[in-house]
């Protein structure tokens, strides 16, 4: 099972190493259009390609890191390290995303005349198609290697697929005679920005701080309660590391049961929520009934 995990840790950098290719090709190219035909959205959303290069690095480090094996200062791994990296890009990306919304800000009430070339907005439909060829590849890696980290690269993915079109939408508008459009959108790629960053941060930091789903903690309590010989879950409790579920758990069983009995439970408990759950390890400490 540890190989088996490995092993996906390694097919899960080839979408890291695809989004740093995608977006190192296309920041370049939204930048020189966005810059040399006067589009803040265009050159907005190279930005924000410029820092899912960072967060898609650190992905990658992240995962390369994981795959070290236990040593005596990680006795449990270095599967956290993956988390670490998602953390730090998520700074990155914050202060990037505070940068571009400042000035769409500041261009929306000084004002913007320069009309963008059409060229730009045929630029930014080109990229999102791109992103949506990116996104559908990492989301079939993500489902086949169970990898959280490429899942989440994937919806970064859609939702750069998403801003760039809102990037057209706006410079299209400009040729309508509405010059402030495109700074608008200049503004909410910022914002858009800034709540991925966020939402990166929380879920990291929820992570690093034990922090575990309690709805997900009541399905394995209900069954555990499901194991014959179990007589209750006295506690039950779960952390992550990287993508890997760690439960720990104290059952109650019959005080007149033997050592052999009570160990064959024991490993029914950890090898049911190991095959319905894919829980990574589980540790069971056994007590008597002290009500019988």
């Amino acid at each position: 099972m540890i190989q088996d995990k490995y092993m996906n840790l390694k097919l899960s950098e080839r979408g890291a190493i695809i989004s740093i290719v995608t977006y190192l090709v296309l920041s370049a190219l939204k930048l020189f259009v966005g810059l040399s035909m006067g589009s803040r959205a265009l050159s907005a959303d190279g930005f924000n390609n410029v820092t899912d290069i960072a967060a898609s690095a650190a992905v990658l480090i992240g995962l390369r890191l994981s795959q070290r094996p236990a040593d005596s200062d990680h006795p449990y791994g270095h599967w956290r390290s993956e988390t670490i990296a998602s953390l730090f890009a998520s700074f990155v990306m914050m202060a990037v995303g505070v940068q571009v919304f400042f000035d769409g800000a500041r261009s929306v009430f000084t004002g913007h005349e320069e009309k963008p070339d059409l060229l730009a907005a045929w630029i930014g439909l080109f990229c999102a198609a791109v992103m949506f060829f990116v996104y559908a590849y990492n989301k079939r890696l993500s489902t086949r290697t169970k990898s959280a980290s490429v899942l989440a690269a994937a919806k970064d993915n859609l939702s750069d697929a998403w801003v760039s079109v809102g990037a057209s939408a706006g410079i299209i508008g400009t040729q309508f005679h509405l010059p402030w459009l495109d700074s608008v959108v200049a503004l909410l790629i910022g914002v858009m920005i800034c709540k991925t960053a966020w939402t990166i941060f929380k879920e990291s930091s929820y992570n690093l701080s034990d922090g575990f789903d309690d709805e997900l903690l009541n399905s394995f309590n209900q069954i555990v309660h499901s194991v014959s010989g179990v007589e209750g879950v006295r506690d039950i409790r779960g952390r992550t590391y990287g993508n890997n579920t760690v439960i720990d758990l104290v059952i109650v069983v019959d005080p007149n049961m033997g050592l052999r009995e009570a160990h064959q439970i024991s490993s029914q408990v950890e090898k049911v929520l190991m095959d319905k759950y894919d829980v990574f390890d589980v540790h069971v400490h056994v007590e008597p009934n002290e009500h019988d």
